[in-house]
Order: C-alpha cells, then sequence, then structure tokens
C-alpha cells in the first residue's frame, strides 16, 4: 500500500510517498481503508518534533518511531479481528489512532476496536468525518467539562481560529449560548 513516510524531523518536505506493507489486523482490531485523513496540530509537532518535548513523550529522540503519521481518519472497514463485535467490514466509520500508532496518512491503517471509533453519520462526508476526531471530542469535552451549556449562556472561546475553537463556537452557538471568541492576530483574516 501507499503511504506518505518520514524518517527524519522537519519540514512537509521530509515526507516520501513509499510502497509499505498493509497493516495486520489483530483479534481485537479493526483494518480500515483510509477515504480522508486530516492534519492536526498533533501531527505537525511530530512531524517538526517542536515543541521538543515531543521527542521526550515517545516520538523518538533521533528520528521518528512511528513514521506514518495521520491520527484522524474516516474511510470503510476492510476487514475486523475475531474479537470485534461493534464493527462489520462495509461499515463506514471515523477513528483517532493517535494512542494506537497512528498511520493515517496510508491506505489502510489499523486500530483496536476500543480505539476512538465509531460509525459516520451517513450525512456526512469522508473529508468532513476526518476532521473530528480530536479537535472536535476536544471541543465537546471542553464545553461539557463543568456543565451542559444552557441557552443563554455567555461563553468566551478561547484559540477561536483553531481546529478545536472552531468546533466550539459552532457546539455552543447550536446550545443556544452567546459566543464570544479570541485568538492570536496572526489568525486574522486581511
Amino acid at each position: 500500500m501507499k503511504a506518505a513516510v518520514y524518517e527524519r524531523y522537519g519540514s512537509p518536505d521530509v515526507l516520501q510517498l513509499h510502497d509499505v506493507e498493509r497493516p495486520s489486523v489483530q483479534d481485537d482490531g479493526v483494518l480500515i481503508r483510509v477515504h480522508a485523513a486530516s492534519v492536526n496540530r498533533s501531527d505537525w509537532e511530530s512531524l517538526t518534533a517542536r515543541p521538543v518535548y515531543v521527542r521526550l513523550a515517545g516520538s523518538g529522540f533521533l528520528r521518528p518511531k512511528r513514521p506514518i503519521l495521520g491520527s484522524d481518519v474516516a474511510g470503510t472497514v476492510e476487514a475486523v479481528g475475531a474479537d470485534v463485535t461493534e464493527f462489520r467490514p462495509g461499515d463506514e466509520v471515523l477513528a483517532d489512532s493517535m494512542w494506537h500508532g497512528l498511520g493515517g496518512f496510508a491506505e489502510y491503517v489499523s486500530v483496536p476496536e476500543r480505539a476512538p471509533l465509531v460509525l459516520k453519520p451517513g450525512d456526512v462526508s469522508f473529508d468532513q468525518a476526518a476532521s473530528l476526531p480530536q479537535a472536535a471530542v476536544l471541543a465537546l469535552q471542553g464545553l461539557r467539562y463543568k456543565r451542559e451549556i444552557q441557552p443563554g449562556d455567555k461563553v468566551l472561546i478561547s484559540g477561536a481560529g483553531g481546529g478545536a475553537g472552531s468546533f466550539a463556537i459552532q457546539l455552543a452557538k447550536a446550545h443556544g449560548a452567546e459566543v464570544t471568541g479570541v485568538d492570536s492576530t496572526i489568525k486574522l483574516d486581511t
């Protein structure tokens, strides 16, 4: 299968298209044929090894341990392991493989059934679904941290110009909140 591989830290220029072995399916695993993957902050930090703590957090000190990035994916279940009960081949899904080896910037990725893995809503495209796992879940968790937002609540979204911030704005407004968003001026559209 084809995969975007990086063997050293750096800019996107270090990514190369390689033929690699298709991941195997463990007994508790789900093999996904990737239709779309999104790039998020964790991918960028792993690629560039910036901030430096990324190297200490398991990415590899001198060179990458996991050569295929991509945590947020959407695709079709190709195969399932013997112990999988919630998914079957043909299911359209979205997943976050961040804590399960990454690998989403490839034609196939394998994740355990217990990974953040859900069925894709039928009215959501694969491209849209691939943007959801980390940013949307982070926004939802942040908005629910103390209590559910109620209509008329006033909500301040710090970092409103980023992935999680943009989802937080939409989710808060959908709950009837009055939203104020702030972010750095570097994200200003002039």
